[in-house]
């Protein structure tokens, strides 16, 4: 933008009456945490007021509009080693645009950051999202009302906020819903009366009232149901566990159907899934021992990841996982919000409310670790790389059982590779020569297979040099091609 468009943009915006929903006046910088929930609450208030975008003004006083000059000069100022722009971009989800404009208005500084209206879901800044609600920034969970217009200009239904059943009395809500087990999910003692149960569940959006009476909505129903048949619209969404003898699907030996809510019945789901699973018998120390071929924390996380990033608008299908003689393969429906290559450092959920809740019930880990867990015990029970595959309307992952590097084809040993790019990348360390070894138990006298591996995953553009001007094969340090 041109300097004399940032002072007409300046002289428009102070001549406005008042502040609004979308603008915000500052006179100096108080936090970069402030700042980034700033960002939210007008890339989500311009989305609900038919704005194109949000603005910022550092350098201009709220309750007179008078340019007053501001110290804070984005561009000279860091949060521990990292710009700000790149710090504050990194903590919004999804990556909405904004733009920092510093320049000069009649000798004062002043700082304006522009950002774009959220389009596709609300923007959160650090696992949270919020609204502007007159001068006040605010979380917007509390306030519903404005969430689910938001969600309505995206032309995309709140899934979980929908209603599974109503004209309910409160015994009602208790006979289908599993109370008891929510409170020792979530560590609270349980209420000494209906009315304290009545009100947590109100809380948490599980249920809701009308002049009819209670009604349970689709989150309610989806988590805590004590039997999901007893939720029609909600049945179809049951997890289902298919076993397989061999390694396709021509014979199956065993088919079931989930019959309680996600978080009531997840424990035992795992638990059948892992009963189904092969072991393998060791010896240590002249002692025969059984050991588990799959990392159960592994299959957790991407059991929990097909239950909160499934699409609930996609029909005829739910969630499931077959198990193979050599593999196990857990599909939802519905396609990825962001590339497969990047769910390792990524993260984006059309159900973000559901995400939240099962996170606090600790069924699954925090925002963008899930993935991180199921590469690492991968790479810890020396199994093949995970595979994350993409089709018409499913996500799949496939855990895989284990192979020697030999056995290996070409492009399993690459995604091994980039996944150990990612990995090391992520934890704000670099792969090496020495660290691929150390993954695919590689001796170091046979260093040279593991250059081969990297140069392959190299020649499929998917990790580079740190520094291509280094080209002493043990001094190089390898990122992915994206960083």
């Amino acid at each position: 933008m041109k300097e004399v468009d940032l002072h007409n943009l300046l002289d428009k915006l102070i001549r406005l009456p008042k502040e609004t929903e979308w603008l915000e006046f500052k006179h100096n910088f108080h936090s970069f945490e402030e700042v980034g929930e700033v960002l939210s609450a007008l890339s989500n208030s311009a989305c609900l007021h038919n704005q194109s975008c949000g603005f910022l003004v550092f350098g201009v006083e709220d309750a007179t509009h008078k340019v007053v000059g501001t110290d804070f000069i984005p561009s000279k100022k860091k949060k521990g080693n990292e710009d700000v722009e790149n710090w504050i971009a990194q903590r919004l989800n999804p990556r909405v645009d904004f733009k920092i404009f510093e320049f000069t208005h009649e000798d004062l500084p002043v700082t304006i950051f522009q950002v774009d209206a959220a389009t596709m879901q609300p923007v959160d800044f650090i696992h949270e999202a919020y609204i502007r609600v007159g001068s006040i920034t605010r979380k917007l969970r509390e306030f519903s009302e404005k969430e689910r217009k938001i969600w309505k200009k995206f032309g995309q239904p709140v899934f979980e906020k929908n209603i599974a059943k109503e004209n309910l009395s409160e015994q009602d809500i208790i006979n289908l819903l599993d109370t008891q087990s929510y409170f020792e999910l979530i560590q609270f003692p349980y209420p000494t009366n209906r009315t304290g149960v009545i009100e947590r569940f109100i809380s948490e959006g599980l249920i809701q009232s009308n002049d009819e009476g209670w009604m349970i909505t689709n989150l309610g129903a989806l988590l805590f149901a004590k039997k999901l048949s007893d939720f029609p619209d909600i049945a179809r969404k049951t997890m289902r566990v298919v076993v397989y003898e061999g390694k396709n699907k021509v014979k199956t030996k065993k088919d079931i159907l989930g019959v309680k809510g996600y978080a009531v019945g997840f424990e035992g789901l795992i638990k059948y899934i892992d009963d189904q699973l092969p072991v393998s018998e060791v010896i240590t120390q002249a002692l025969r021992q059984t050991v588990k071929v799959y990392p159960e924390i592994a299959i957790r996380e991407i059991v929990a990841n097909a239950l909160i990033h499934q699409d609930f608008s996609v029909t005829g299908t739910a969630p499931i996982v077959e198990i193979f003689d050599d593999r196990i393969e857990v599909s939802n429906p519905g396609n990825p919000l962001i590339n497969p290559l990047r769910f390792i450092d990524e993260y984006q959920s059309r159900n973000e409310t559901l995400a939240s809740l099962m996170r606090r019930l600790r069924i699954c880990e925090e925002k963008g670790s899930g993935v991180d867990k199921v590469i690492f015990y991968a790479e810890v029970y020396q199994l093949p790389a995970p595979d994350f595959r993409v089709s018409e309307k499913h996500t799949t992952v496939i855990l895989f059982s284990p192979q020697s590097l030999n056995e290996m084809h070409k492009k399993d040993r690459i995604r091994a590779c980039y996944q150990h790019c990612v990995l090391k990348y992520v934890s704000n360390e670099k792969m090496t020569n020495q660290t691929l070894r150390e993954r695919f138990k590689i001796e170091e006298q046979n260093a040279a297979i593991a250059s081969r591996i990297i140069k392959e995953t190299q020649d499929a553009d998917l990790i580079k040099f740190e520094d291509p001007e280094n080209r002493s094969p043990k001094l190089n340090r390898y990122i992915p091609v994206w960083a």
